[in-house]
């Protein structure tokens, strides 16, 4: 015979009859997972009750009740000693089940005009705000690592490349700071997705708002969140800030994948430019003189699992019908996932930065005379010739050289005034990879000047730009 669901074991369950199927509980329940936003629900709900009171919807006595209960549990969750029920499907049931069992049904008021729909996504803004600072901390750590480093080696010379062949002499410490100057977009793009995520929808209810005066005002204040949610059908169904979240994990995930992808080969013995720390590295179980790079590998690959999670998420949010619908259950492993992953892949990284080895001489041997054709059409562009005709007959002494068998640098004075008038005994001083990068002196270029002056730059920013 049909029973009717137990009061209080669903924050839903009034309406239905009978029990729910045991794989569609399991299917269903999320706190498995959104448990992690324990201390986020407890803030969450400790403010709205003082709106309910503010309200007149429960006294003093039963506000200061639910709040000294809420931090029970928040001690309990503390000292990890909170026991879930198999009844609770989400953090949210957890909690408000805790409470009940600590101080009774006053604690069946919490819920007064509060809907599970705006609760979830206030828990989720909660979390992903204070995630966020701790992300930035890590990223600026990072960049900072970069950054000392690249003003300790800012001597060190060693090939530039293009489309993967030797293009032209550059500072290793130039190298450094153009990923540290991508790392800086994007902590500047995570402060800029803070501001849109610290918008509070808490007082929407499910889908038309909060019937009962609550001052979400009050609420907004309480939880220390910059503005108000406009409109609360949109509020309690947009995860525009859980997607631009994920995207920007992705475009970060791109950079550090790109630097780690460079530094694998670096390692390589054909350019052995650097050697990663024995902490970051792993050895194979068949090839006793193996080093693997596995830290960088494994940062390159986690990119793979960011991106997936990104474009998976907007499948789920393209498909929907306005207002909440259970596929953005779909949000939380999401935020979770990603969130560890960008956070264990910043520290490591940092550890990679701050201990790895640089071979200055092999760098410094990688450099090769062809590299300096273009330093050639700058020479002659010095004396007047036009770039174009300059750069046709800088590869026209490449092509000359090749057919001597000898490089560039070693044709002589009369080769080259038979390929131009302009030359003269000072192209000596072309050959040197010095005078090279120190030609690069406008800001943002190789020579040293310019990296010194990135450098402070960076530091700077730095100052600035504090979690």
């Amino acid at each position: 015979m049909d029973t009717i669901a137990a009061e209080g074991n669903k924050l839903w369950g009034g309406r239905f009859v009978g029990s729910i199927d045991p794989i569609m509980e399991m299917f269903n329940s999320s706190v498995s997972y959104d448990k992690r936003m324990w201390s986020a629900d407890i803030r969450g709900s400790q403010a709205y009750v003082k709106g309910l009171e503010k309200a007149g919807l429960v006294n003093k006595s039963e506000m200061e009740e639910i709040v000294t209960g809420l931090d029970k549990i928040h001690g309990e969750w503390s000292q990890g000693t909170f026991v879930l029920s198999k009844d609770d499907e989400d953090i949210h049931t957890a909690n408000e089940r805790r409470l009940k069992e600590l101080i009774g049904d006053t604690a069946g008021k919490l819920h007064t005009g509060r809907s599970r729909n705006d609760q979830v996504v206030t828990d989720m803004r909660l979390w992903l705000r204070d995630s966020c600072s701790t992300l930035c901390i890590h990223l600026i750590r990072l960049i900072r690592t970069m950054v000392d480093r690249a003003a300790i080696e800012v001597d060190i010379l060693f090939p530039g490349y293009t489309h993967m062949q030797r293009a032209q002499p550059i500072r290793w410490s130039h190298w450094i700071l153009s990923h540290a100057v991508a790392l800086c977009r994007d902590a500047e793009r995570l402060g800029e997705i803070k501001k849109r995520i610290n918008v509070l929808p808490l007082g929407s209810g499910a889908i038309a708002g909060n019937p009962l005066g609550v001052d979400r005002e009050l609420l907004r204040r309480e939880l220390n969140f910059d503005s108000l949610s406009l409109n609360s059908m949109d509020a309690t169904s947009e995860r525009d800030f859980i997607a631009e979240f994920l995207f920007w994990a992705s475009l970060c995930m791109t950079h550090l994948s790109k630097m780690s992808e460079d530094l694998i080969i670096y390692s390589t013995k054909e350019f052995s430019f650097v050697t990663l720390s024995d902490s970051y590295s792993t050895g194979s179980s068949l090839m006793p003189q193996k080093k693997n790079p596995d830290s960088l590998e494994l940062i390159r690959s986690k990119a793979g699992r960011v991106f997936g999670r990104c474009s998976g998420f907007l499948m789920t949010l393209k498909g929907l019908p306005s207002t909440y619908n259970k596929d953005l259950q779909e949000d939380k492993e999401a935020m979770f996932d990603v969130c560890d992953t960008i956070s264990a892949v910043l520290q490591v990284a940092s550890g990679v930065i701050s201990t790895l080895q640089i071979n200055k001489e092999a760098m410094e041997n990688a450099l090769s005379p062809d590299m300096l054709a273009t330093d050639i059409a700058y020479y002659l562009v010095k004396k007047g010739m036009p770039f174009r005709q300059a750069h046709g007959l800088s590869g026209k002494a490449v092509q000359l050289a090749e057919s001597k068998g000898i490089s560039v640098n070693k044709l002589s004075l009369e080769d080259l005034k038979s390929i131009s008038s302009l030359f003269s005994s000072d192209v000596s001083k072309v050959w040197n990879y010095t005078n090279s990068v120190e030609q690069y002196t406008a800001a943002g270029g190789t020579a040293k000047s310019s990296v010194v002056a990135q450098v402070e730059q960076l530091r700077t920013w730095m100052k600035n730009h504090k979690a």
